[in-house]
């Protein structure tokens, strides 16, 4: 079942008795993004009573109620993101306490609510998982691989790094589904000359 991320940030805000609350989702690539987002917010509004998010990044997900009571925040807003099928999004609602308490069920709908109304325009896009593979080549051989690459940019493909010493090594940067068979088709390429080291042939990789 495919997974999905979004297109770009969106962004939505409520008033309920008083309280203001100010939902946003942004794609991430990890949790160390995720938590520089929450930093910025947190320097973006620091008069706000409370700071709530949540977070799905495979296994880097969490949530933080930040000081509302538990279970009324982050679980919520990390629930509607379960409900778009979202992964390598962080949701987040910041809140300007209004002088009304709204109890544990009326913050529930509110967060709920909240971040619901800023997916409501969210585009959805599917998110696709990327590997690394490494291949190291004569100098002749070179041109082979590159024009592979060529080829296969529109599926994602691309160069990430290369270094030279006895032999060619190029790092490319390629869907995960897609790495078994760029294996046999640059080994065919090469008529079996190529080596992946992070494969077992030669070399200590790093995937």
């Amino acid at each position: 079942m495919p997974t999905y991320t979004l297109a770009s940030p969106v962004h939505a805000e409520i008033d309920i008795r008083k309280s203001r609350f100010i939902a946003q989702a942004v794609p991430v690539a990890d949790r160390d993004a995720a938590m520089a987002e929450i930093e910025r917010l947190r320097a973006l509004h620091p008069t706000a009573t409370h700071v709530c998010w949540a977070l799905l990044a495979g296994g880097q997900s969490g949530m933080s109620d930040d000081g509302e009571p538990s279970g009324t925040a982050g679980r919520p807003i990390l629930e509607v993101l379960r409900h778009h099928d979202l992964d390598g999004v962080l949701a987040t609602v910041v809140r300007y306490y209004g002088g009304v308490k709204l109890g544990a069920g009326g913050l529930v709908r509110a967060y709920t609510d909240a971040i619901a109304g800023a997916l409501k325009q969210a585009e959805r896009i599917e998110r696709i998982a990327y590997a690394t593979l490494v291949i190291e080549v004569d100098y002749a051989d070179e041109p082979r691989v590159r024009r592979w690459l060529e080829q296969s940019a529109a599926q994602g493909c691309s160069l990430a790094d290369t270094a030279y010493g006895a032999l060619a090594r190029l790092e490319i940067k390629l869907p995960a589904a897609m790495r078994a068979e760029a294996i046999d088709t640059l080994r065919d390429a090469t008529h079996g000359r190529a080596c992946f080291p992070d494969d077992g042939d030669g070399g200590d990789g790093d995937v």
